[in-house]
């Protein structure tokens, strides 16, 4: 009987230790791509639009 109730106590840690690293790698995978993008992005970017209409007429001789 010991060795069944030494089984079931390392099954439970087991599961602990598995849902506190996927909880990491969720909040890892979730929260990394933007620190990344707000660390590579520039500030000093400038919103130049481009005109949405262009001038598709050739010339006219």
């Amino acid at each position: 009987m010991n060795s069944n109730s030494q089984s079931a106590n390392t099954d439970t840690y087991s599961q602990r230790l598995a849902d506190i690293v996927g909880t990491a790698i969720a909040l890892l995978t979730l929260t990394l791509p933007v620190f990344v993008i707000a660390h590579y992005s520039s500030t000093n970017v400038q919103n130049n639009p481009q005109p949405l209409i262009q001038n598709l007429q050739g010339k006219k001789d």
